[in-house]
């Protein structure tokens, strides 16, 4: 029995209903059948035996019963059969026992070499008996053919006899061995396509959860800027309302714009979030715009707003109607050209911040210009609610492969409005993860002269 039939019994024990059990019961049922017919026949023919040699007929019959129903082995032991066979060839015994046992021998599992050597045994002993059988009928009858013809015909008959079943039982066996391997192969598909899917959902989980991950920092990083602006300065209004009511003017209008870009901007990105639409858009136009990330559609809806402010930077309008500014905007995201316009705003809000920058001014590729735009972003909203009245200075050095960027303020020196901007603790870490994920590095930590710093560095991606 081969692996895969251990593995189908053993599995097949628990469901006696299954149709393994019954294709049991049908071989079982013809082994006894095969096994009752070939015992009736060895019966009769060891009667005549036993008359013919001068013995008592029903020892003939005891010796014919048993040999007779050796058919009911084998399966379990064809070798055991085809020798008992070959032993009552002399007998003249056991007919279907013969024919049986060598096709039972070829289609087992039995080493080709002994199926070789037992049919050729049994081929021997049937020539023998039937030569020397025809050799006494031609005797008696007076008859006395030539050697040569009597061999032929002894020859012919035995191979009758012997060659039919050896070369079906080989047939049968390789055709076996043939379907056993290919369900092997089937089940074994079937175990990989089961793994391949186990694997699919996992990936399809990390996806989503990558996904989310991507989502909230976007908007961590697009939103609470624009925020945390508004409610800085909504606080410096607070402050100067009733002294200086030209520049409470001027804070209510900035606080205006602010909300207006921060709602922009939301509504851009919760849009990109019903993918059916987009999906739908983007299909009927195939070849003309490729889907774009959560944060170039949500720069577009930043330069959007600043063109309907009148400010500067403002992109121009999609050609394509019916796809957001975004897809089209060129390098997909802000650049480090408007750092200019981000330290202006933290101006405007009251911050004394000082723009740096070294070497010969160049452009990145354009996640490598989104992160350092993003670092600036979150850094300067993070002296806003950390460290109201500091002064920063950004730095930003254009290097052969690399850009170098930081961030460092001073310690608060208690003279601005200190707008009590609340902190979830996710700034640091999403300036971490879109830095290394980049192939960056990132450090930030208090300085020694109770301020705080943040730098990171970013290959160039197109350069690499």
């Amino acid at each position: 029995m081969t692996a895969t039939g251990a593995i189908v019994e053993e599995g097949a024990r628990g469901a006696p209903s299954g149709p393994w059990w019954w294709a049991r019961r049908r071989s079982m049922v013809l082994d006894v059948a095969l096994a009752l017919v070939s015992a009736l026949e060895c019966l009769l023919e060891g009667v005549s035996f036993a008359h013919e040699v001068g013995m008592p007929g029903v020892l003939g019959g005891l010796i014919g019963v048993p040999v007779g129903a050796a058919l009911v082995v084998r399966r379990r032991w064809p070798v055991a059969v085809v020798l008992i066979s070959i032993a009552t060839t002399p007998a003249e015994m056991g007919f279907l026992l013969g024919i049986v046992g060598l096709y039972s021998l070829a289609a087992s599992e039995v080493p080709r070499r002994i199926i070789v050597v037992l049919s050729a045994a049994s081929l021997l002993g049937t020539l023998v008996v039937t030569v020397a059988r025809f050799h006494q009928d031609m005797a008696q009858d007076g008859y006395h053919p030539g050697s040569w013809s009597m061999l032929a015909i002894s020859m012919l008959l035995a191979l009758g006899l012997t060659a039919p079943p050896v070369l079906m039982g080989l047939y049968v066996g390789a055709r076996r061995r043939l379907v056993e391997s290919l369900r092997e192969r089937a089940d074994g598909l079937e175990r990989e396509l089961s793994l391949l899917a186990d694997r699919a959902e996992e990936r399809a989980v990390w996806a989503r959860n990558e996904e989310r991950t991507r989502i909230a920092r976007e908007m961590h990083d697009v939103v609470a800027h624009r925020v945390s602006l508004m409610v800085v300065h909504a606080a410096a209004l607070q402050a100067v309302a009733l002294k200086d009511p030209e520049k409470a003017s001027r804070n209510a209008g900035l606080v205006g714009d602010m909300g207006r870009q921060a709602l922009t901007e939301l509504r851009e990105m919760l849009g990109v979030l019903r993918t059916s639409q987009v999906g739908a858009s983007v299909a009927e136009r195939p070849g003309e715009v490729e889907p774009q990330r959560l944060a170039e559609v949500a720069v577009a809806a930043s330069a959007r707003a600043r063109a309907a402010a009148g400010g500067p930077g403002a992109p121009v309008a999609s050609a394509v109607p019916g796809v957001p500014v975004a897809a089209v905007v060129d390098g997909g995201g802000p650049t480090l050209e408007g750092l200019e316009d981000l330290v202006g705003q933290s101006r405007d809000a009251g911050m004394a911040v000082e723009l740096s920058v070294v070497g010969e001014e160049r452009s990145y590729a354009p996640g490598v210009e989104r992160t350092a735009y993003r670092v600036v972003q979150e850094a300067l909203t993070n002296v806003h609610k950390h460290a109201p009245g500091a002064k920063a200075v950004v730095r930003l050095a254009h290097r052969d492969a690399e850009v170098a960027l930081q961030v460092e303020n001073g310690p608060s020196d208690g003279g601005g409005t200190d707008a009590g901007l609340p902190s979830g603790g996710n700034g640091l870490v999403g300036m971490r993860e879109r830095v290394t994920a980049l192939g960056g590095v990132f450090v930030s930590g208090p300085t020694d002269a109770g301020g705080f710093r943040v730098s990171a560095v970013i290959p160039d991606a197109v350069a690499a």
